[in-house]
């Protein structure tokens, strides 16, 4: 945890913060703080700052509180993304939230495996405690948007645009040849298949809608370390 978060409901009015949950053990058996420290905190959907120690126990901290700065600007680039396996499910979440990707579009290809619709890991409350926990990694406040579609087709067709506007779309293939082109400090969205790949119609229809293919080397990741990766290449091209 490099940023220990709250909810603005958390907050007493002399900007105070009791802690009893899961935040109190980090605290007391990884950070190993003593009344008196400083711990980084930040304010979920809020400003980033530091909070001193004033009490600690078995049963509690107590931490005040002062805000002083924005969080980091996100980078710009948003995921469409191929349901994974839910064993995959929370790091790809985590990765998303770390890396400050503000939107990602989770959609049911042909090959991905509909019993992976009926996943715990799909709840919505599973989602945010996933998305907290990248937040806490990569010392970011703001929660990403995540969305799941149950069909590829009415997603494309209908959803695409109002989700991405303005935007400029890479679309990573096996069987393309160019490399990823520079892009700019332009929005940029991914949309990163199943390990398996985008069907051929998928693929067709993807570049319809203005993605470009792109070839990511010649490997075969998982999707767990395609999401990072393919970020940090976009990033790398701005």
């Amino acid at each position: 945890m490099n940023l220990l978060l709250f909810e603005h409901t958390e907050l007493a009015p002399d900007s105070t913060l009791t802690l009893r949950d899961r935040r109190l053990v980090h605290l007391r058996t990884v950070l190993r703080v003593a009344v008196g420290d400083s711990v980084a905190v930040g304010e979920l959907g809020g400003r980033i700052g530091q909070a001193i120690v004033r009490a600690l126990d078995d049963q509690h901290a107590l931490l005040e509180i002062q805000l002083t700065q924005d969080p980091p600007t996100p980078p710009g680039i948003e995921l469409v993304l191929a349901i994974p396996r839910p064993k995959m499910m929370r790091r790809v979440l985590q990765a998303t939230a770390a890396m400050g990707c503000k939107r990602l579009a989770l959609v049911c290809s042909y090959r991905v495996e509909k019993s992976y619709l009926q996943s715990p890991a799909l709840q919505p409350d599973a989602i945010r405690e996933e998305l907290v926990l990248g937040l806490e990694q990569g010392r970011d406040t703001i929660l990403p948007q995540v969305s799941v579609h149950r069909f590829f087709k009415p997603f494309v067709e209908d959803e695409l645009e109002n989700a991405f506007p303005n935007t400029r779309r890479f679309l990573p293939h096996p069987k393309a040849s160019a490399p990823l082109p520079a892009i700019g400090p332009e929005r940029a969205v991914l949309a990163i298949g199943p390990e398996g790949g985008w069907t051929e119609y998928e693929a067709k229809t993807l570049e319809a809608r203005g993605f470009l293919p792109f070839t990511a080397g010649p490997r075969i990741l998982r999707v767990d370390v395609a999401v990072p990766f393919l970020v940090g290449q976009l990033a790398l091209r701005r």
